[in-house]
């Protein structure tokens, strides 16, 4: 297990566990975080799962490859370049006590 702390807007970092092999969305979800919606499940067809990749973490994932970048264009709160969907983040051992702040709205 893993340790990810989420930061919602105006409201105190949450830290959750997370199991290695599972998607950040899987983890998010599991440990009800308010913010991810997560609405297709994972399937990278929502881009409900929006979050900003905090460093040092952000530049350590592997790049966003086309598809997931064609959906981030589709977040209710704009993509920045710290823009990720959570979905297709596979957590390691190498990203315990990753960070990701959480949009206003999802939708």
């Amino acid at each position: 297990m893993i340790t990810i702390n989420f930061i919602a807007t105006e409201a105190q970092p949450i830290r959750a566990k997370g199991k290695i092999g599972q998607s950040l969305m899987e983890a998010a979800v599991a440990a009800g975080i308010e913010g991810i919606a997560a609405d297709c499940g994972g399937l990278l067809t929502c881009a409900t799962c929006h979050v900003m990749v905090c460093e040092p973490f952000s530049s350590q994932l592997p790049a966003a490859d086309g598809e997931e970048l064609a959906m981030l264009a589709f977040t209710a709160t704009p993509a920045s370049p710290a823009s990720r969907l959570s979905c297709q983040i596979k957590l390691t051992a190498a990203l315990d006590g990753l960070t990701v702040e959480l949009p206003a709205s999802q939708y």
